[in-house]
């Protein structure tokens, strides 16, 4: 059994032969990694009859006193049962090439829980013993985003629907929500790399709205250079004079049915169905008034142009698609374009016959504070939540020292 480092071919012929793989292992991940100034190797585990069952993208960058080393959401693996020897012979490499701190998150489910957050599987507390048996230090089990990094995940297993039947398999308000904002006229639109600024542009409203760090322009260009068509930077946007329009034409459209109505009733003044009918059509009638106003009002705002309303980065592995970043004005809320970004994408997977897809992160807390659960639980999915975050200190004396150091020199 031998650890070793791989060539680019080796390691994207055994990555796509495993059931389970992030988009941060991946040929495209590790150009990007390159271009943002990391060090990247290919490295892998062969097992006593040569064969390659552990592989992993391993990036580093110079710290004070060594290197830091880190493998997120990996390795890959084709068997298990090698993991325990990868970790370990992975000790020895980060030693030997002068890492003063290794990282690895592995990408394996540590427990399965259902779209509300109750447990539907055991916790495999042996996945997180393989690796602390070997010395390495686990930052423990965690809420919230550590790291910026979420462990909790929510996920839709896509294997058994179709195009057709995806709307049927989203709860009762994420069908309802989906119908809706496909009444309002809403376009999707894919953007080229020299229209990257307009997704900047939501994305930076959006994160200083929720106080969190935004990437920067040249972060998403050098991206889509990485991923190209493995990569959608998706906008929704909408014509507020066609949305205008298009609400004459449902209301001229409802106006017919309200005179077919009433042309019925002086026939048969006692049908109580279609007096029903006819306050439920009348009523309906009156929100179109109030509709309308409301979207001249977006006219005199915004003007006839398209305005855009949100913005999602989707990637795309054989094994998953994945949502990464997203932004939105809330301003334009009541249209639901991001879950018709979220349609898009599972549409999407199921042509490219990817048979999971990866919302990402939740906090991990059900209490109803999570807002982004709430938002993904439309979708009807379920959660998986992952290890977390193992350390190992080839000098952990060193590195104690020098984080002494800096802790004291940034208090100076």
């Amino acid at each position: 059994m031998t650890f070793r480092q791989l060539s680019q071919e080796e390691f994207v012929n055994h990555s796509a032969s495993c059931d389970q793989r992030s988009f941060m292992q991946t040929v495209e991940m590790e150009k990007l990694l390159a271009k943002r100034g990391f060090t990247c190797q290919y490295v892998g585990h062969t097992n006593e009859h040569g064969e390659l069952t552990i592989s992993a993208v391993l990036y580093s960058m110079p710290m004070t006193g060594g290197l830091h080393m880190e493998i997120n959401c990996g390795p890959v693996s084709t068997n298990p049962h090698d993991l325990q020897a990868f970790y370990r012979e992975l000790k020895t490499y980060a030693k030997e090439n002068g890492a003063l701190e290794l990282i690895v998150k592995p990408y394996e489910t540590y427990q399965i829980f259902d779209s509300n957050g109750q447990p539907t599987s055991p916790e495999k507390t042996e996945l997180i013993k393989e690796l602390t048996d070997l010395g390495y230090e686990f930052d423990g089990l965690q809420t919230g985003y550590p790291g910026g990094e979420p462990d909790w995940h929510y996920v839709k297993d896509l294997t058994e629907l179709t195009e057709k039947n995806l709307l049927k398999s989203f709860s009762k308000n994420g069908k309802s929500t989906v119908k809706k904002a496909n009444t309002f006229g809403i376009q999707l639109k894919k953007l080229k790399r020299d229209e990257l600024n307009i997704f900047k542009e939501i994305t930076s409203a959006t994160s200083e709205r929720r106080e969190y760090s935004d990437k920067s322009l040249d972060y998403y260009q050098d991206f889509y250079d990485a991923f190209g068509n493995q990569a959608d930077f998706m906008i929704a946007t909408l014509n507020f004079q066609d949305y205008l329009q298009h609400l004459q034409n449902d209301q001229k459209k409802l106006r017919q049915k309200i005179q077919k109505l009433e042309a019925d009733l002086e026939k048969n003044p006692q049908s109580e169905k279609k007096h029903n009918q006819l306050r439920e059509f009348s009523s309906q009638f009156e929100s179109f008034e109030t509709r309308k106003a409301e979207a001249q009002e977006l006219i005199d705002k915004y003007g006839t142009e398209d305005q855009v309303l949100a913005g999602s980065l989707f990637i795309y592995t054989p094994q998953e698609a994945t949502y990464l970043f997203s932004g939105s004005y809330p301003e334009f809320n009541k249209f639901y374009a991001p879950a018709l970004l979220q349609e898009y994408v599972m549409k999407e997977a199921l042509k490219r016959n990817i048979p999971f897809y990866n919302f990402l992160g939740i906090t991990g807390i059900f209490d109803g504070s999570d807002g982004v659960l709430r938002f993904k639980q439309n979708f009807n999915g379920y959660i998986v939540r992952k290890m977390g975050t193992f350390r190992y200190y080839p000098q952990p004396l060193k590195f104690k020292i020098l984080s002494l150091i800096k802790k004291l020199l940034r208090r100076a």
